[in-house]
């Protein structure tokens, strides 16, 4: 075996060390970090699909707060929603939270829309105006459904009878055509 210049393993040594290096910072600085100090509000769903533990909560585009954890109330059945909001940021009691979407490919987070109610919210209250995830899946369902309806209604066909008459097979020589 041919020995090993030490010059060579010395720079592999700092390649390593300095790939460790970015790798710590990546995982430090890779936007899903701790809000810090901060306070829990909680909020009820009827869906959160794509909402994970460390989503965004965001007023405005900027991100104000964390998803701590999700539940199912046994009660209701809702899926409830623990979040921690930045310290310094007072959302008035009459707020609306609704779960958005950042893509069409997905990334689920909290979008707040602040109300106008002069007193705020406390730690520990529950923001009760909320929607839940809208499936995409869904509204394509329903626009192909209400086109296909649209379509029929426009042909007079599918099923409901009040279309136009159809002629079947050619017609005679001599016959009026209607």
């Amino acid at each position: 075996m041919a020995r090993r210049n030490p010059a060579e393993v010395l720079t592999g040594l700092v390649v390593l060390i300095a790939a460790a290096g970015f790798l710590v910072y990546a995982i430090a600085n890779s936007g899903r970090a701790a809000v810090g100090a901060g306070y829990p509000l909680y909020a009820k769903f009827n869906n959160i699909a794509g909402l994970t533990v460390g989503s965004d909560v965001r007023l405005a585009g900027v991100k104000i707060g964390a998803v701590d954890s999700e539940t199912v109330d046994p009660k209701t059945y809702l899926a409830e929603v623990r979040m921690t909001i930045r310290r310094g940021v007072e959302l008035p009691k009459d707020s609306s939270i609704e779960v958005a979407s950042e893509s069409l490919l997905g990334g689920e987070y909290l979008a707040v829309q602040p109300g106008g109610d002069s007193e705020t919210l406390q730690p520990g209250q529950s923001i009760t105006i909320t929607q839940g995830a809208v499936s995409l899946q869904d509204l394509l369902g329903k626009f192909i459904f209400s086109a296909t309806n649209m379509v029929n209604a426009m042909t007079g066909s599918g099923g409901k009878g009040g279309g136009q008459p159809t002629q079947h097979g050619p017609a005679s020589p001599g016959a009026q055509q209607p």
